[in-house]
């Protein structure tokens, strides 16, 4: 309930000081938006370069196809090896049961 009366009070008098310094703050504002529109800008060509990047002709491998089948062959070689794993640790229970 404190929280509540707190935020309330704090919201009005933020109108109020909106409506006391509403010069310097629309000053602040102006001085504020080219700012935030620089800083948006530079992050969203940041986080754009990738995709743009993966889209041009001339920055693709041409050994993606190769490339997917070795790592397809890398898969199957390390499934067979956790399979074996796993069939080494059953035999090793099931002896571990007997005893």
């Amino acid at each position: 309930m404190k929280v509540f009366l707190g935020g309330i009070g704090a919201a009005f008098l933020g109108i109020i000081g909106m409506f006391v310094f509403m010069g310097p703050f629309l000053h602040l504002l102006a001085g504020a938006i080219p700012l935030m529109l620089l800083a948006g800008g530079a992050m969203a060509a940041y986080l754009g370069y990738d995709e743009v990047k993966d889209k041009l002709p001339f920055t693709r491998k041409a050994e993606t196809t190769e490339t997917s089948v070795n790592s397809e062959a890398q898969l199957r070689e390390e499934a067979d090896k956790y399979k074996r794993e796993v069939d080494r640790l059953k035999a090793e229970l099931e002896k571990n049961k007997t005893e």
